[in-house]
């Protein structure tokens, strides 16, 4: 059961991740049957504001670090990317460090999962953070996994969330683990958001297909992306670029780090993207235009690629009414 929840802040703090947990763990529900928490904002200098990462708002803590140590659960909210390396204060890291040692379970939001590893808490396990940080993550922990494309990673007394509204699934999985779905429900529909969300994070990610800087392929590749439509074979690339397959394919692969199959497919799939928000065509139609002849394979390497189905996609992030039947 969690009973006491500890918020541990930092300067400059991200108000939406920490607005998140406030949200969650920080608000009387008792009226409506929902459990109550002893709620705690924790930081190394009680009583002295935080900046913030908007402009003109702090944040005061009232209890220092010592509450750490017997909450049972600490959670970390995002903060300004300066302290992603050497700029977190090490009697935070410290706090956290004890704090897990003594049992509590560990959340983060966002960046915050930077201080789990400052800790030392990311060795050996699972976790994620917001697509933008992967990369610098992977980098500062080796001794972890990152999964870039999940909503949160649940590794027992240690959860780590994407980007910023990821923390709402991260916390609520946490309510409904711990003291069940009833609880996690309720405060879902306080906050008027879903218990639950499907897909990753690869939905929101505009993934950039490899570039080529080499001037023999540069206008092949051209003229695939502007060509999608139409089916092409290695030997008609390799003949356009005035090459041999077999060299063709092994120069593919040295100067955009894919091969040729894949390179076209991303492209097609991106491609597919951008008609899902903007235009109303039907599902068979854009497969059309993206090139991948129909409706099914469409989908099949949308949901590969994107981790949700295009409909879905489509309701997210589109624009335009759906124009035919074809399309749900």
């Amino acid at each position: 059961m969690l009973s006491k929840v500890a918020v541990v802040t930092t300067g400059p703090l991200a108000m939406f991740e920490f607005g998140v947990v406030c949200e969650v763990f920080g608000l009387d529900r008792t009226s409506d049957g929902l459990p109550a928490f002893d709620f705690r904002v924790c930081g190394a200098e009680p009583g002295k504001p935080l900046h913030s990462t908007t402009p003109g708002v702090t944040v005061t803590p009232e209890y220092g670090l010592a509450e750490l140590r017997g909450a049972d659960l600490v959670a970390i909210p995002a903060f300004h990317a300066s302290l992603l390396g050497p700029g977190l204060d090490p009697r935070i890291v410290e706090g956290v460090r004890a704090a897990a040692d003594a049992g509590a379970i560990i959340l983060t939001v966002c960046s915050g999962v930077f201080l789990a590893g400052a800790a030392g808490l990311l060795d050996g396990r699972k976790c994620t953070t917001h697509w933008r940080y992967v990369d610098q993550l992977a980098e500062m922990f080796p001794e972890t996994t990152v999964d870039p494309d999940v909503l949160f990673v649940d590794e027992g007394n240690l959860i780590t969330s994407a980007g910023t509204a990821a923390g709402i699934d991260a916390c609520l999985h946490l309510v409904r683990r711990e003291i069940g779905s009833a609880a996690a429900n309720g405060i879902a529909r306080r906050m008027v958001v879903p218990p639950q969300r499907d897909g990753g994070q690869r939905q929101f990610i505009e993934r950039p297909v490899a570039a080529c800087t080499s001037d023999s392929l540069s206008a092949t590749l051209q003229w695939m992306s502007e060509n999608l439509e139409l089916q092409h074979t290695i030997d008609d690339l390799a003949g356009r670029s005035v090459m041999s397959t077999r060299t063709f394919a092994r120069r593919f692969a040295a100067e955009t780090g894919t091969t040729p199959v894949k390179w076209l497919t991303n492209q097609r799939v991106l491609y597919a993207k951008h008609l899902l928000e903007d235009t109303a065509d039907g599902l068979e139609h854009i497969a059309a235009q993206a090139g991948f002849g129909s409706g099914a394979l469409l989908r099949h390497h949308f949901q590969r690629i994107v981790g949700i189905a295009p409909t879905e996609y489509r309701r997210r992030f589109g624009g335009h009414p759906t124009a035919e039947a074809d399309s749900a």
